[in-house]
C-alpha cells in the first residue's frame, strides 16, 4: 500500500481570508482524526494572492476514500461543506505520491 497526499488549491475571497484560516484549522484536527496527516494550510503573505494550499496524507487511497465516506456522515464536516461556498471561489485537488525519506527502500 503506498501513501497518497492530497493537495488542495483554493481561490480564496480575499475579504474572507480570516474566517478561511478557521474553516483551514477545523479542518486539520478532523484529517488527523479521521486518520489522516495533515500537513497544514499555507495562505497568501506577501502580494496580492489569492490563492492557499493545503496538504495531507493517508496511509493508502483506500484510506482517504474511507475518509470521504465517514465525511460525508459527519455533522461536522457537513457544517464545513456548507461553508465552502461563502470562503472560496473555487478548488482543485490533486493526488500526489510522497518521497518521505531520503533513503532508497
Amino acid at each position: 500500500m503506498a501513501p497518497v497526499t492530497c493537495l488542495l488549491t483554493y481561490e480564496v475571497k480575499p475579504e474572507r481570508l480570516a474566517e478561511f484560516e478557521a474553516y483551514g484549522r477545523k479542518w486539520i484536527t478532523l484529517i488527523n482524526a479521521f486518520g489522516g496527516q495533515h500537513h497544514g494550510y499555507f495562505l497568501p503573505s506577501e502580494g496580492a494572492s489569492d490563492l492557499a494550499y493545503a496538504l495531507f496524507t493517508f496511509t493508502s487511497l483506500a484510506d482517504y476514500e474511507r475518509y470521504r465516506e465517514q465525511a460525508m456522515a459527519d455533522p461536522v464536516c457537513q457544517d464545513l461543506f456548507r461553508e465552502v461556498p461563502t470562503l472560496i471561489h473555487r478548488n482543485d485537488r490533486t493526488f500526489l505520491r510522497p518521497v518521505l525519506n531520503g533513503l532508497e527502500t
